[in-house]
């Protein structure tokens, strides 16, 4: 099992940058494509983007292609997501998952999630 963690999430003004780190623990996490979500307030989770387990092919939705990058480092456990030029329409949780699918959009093809980070960006 792996279990997730994310962290990096916090307040910021339109127009800045964060990274969120998403950390396992657990047996295999280079054996898994990872996936990262969001959860605006009131609304569903949706798919932001996704990697292969090995990291050489990624995978964004349409609406952050541009400002969202997803990464790992495989020696650390550890996915990313980089986010440049927040715009308070990116106000969310954002929640990392791990799966054997990829590219996978659907909460249902991930295996283990974390708990989230909060990401609140200003006007």
């Amino acid at each position: 099992q792996v279990q997730l963690a994310e962290s990096g999430g916090g307040l910021v003004q339109a127009g800045g940058s964060l990274r969120l780190s998403c950390a396992a623990s657990g047996r295999g996490f280079s054996n898994y494509s990872m996936g990262w979500f969001r959860q605006p307030p009131g609304k569903e989770r949706e798919f932001v983007a996704a990697i292969t387990w090995s990291g050489g092919d990624t995978y964004r939705a349409d609406s952050v292609k541009g400002r969202f990058t997803i990464s790992r480092d495989n020696a650390k456990n550890t996915a990313y997501l980089q986010i440049n030029s927040l715009k308070p329409d990116d106000t969310a949780v954002y929640y990392c998952a791990a799966g054997t699918i990829f590219p996978a959009i659907h909460l249902s093809e991930y295996d283990y999630w974390g708990q989230g980070t909060q990401v609140t960006v200003s006007s």
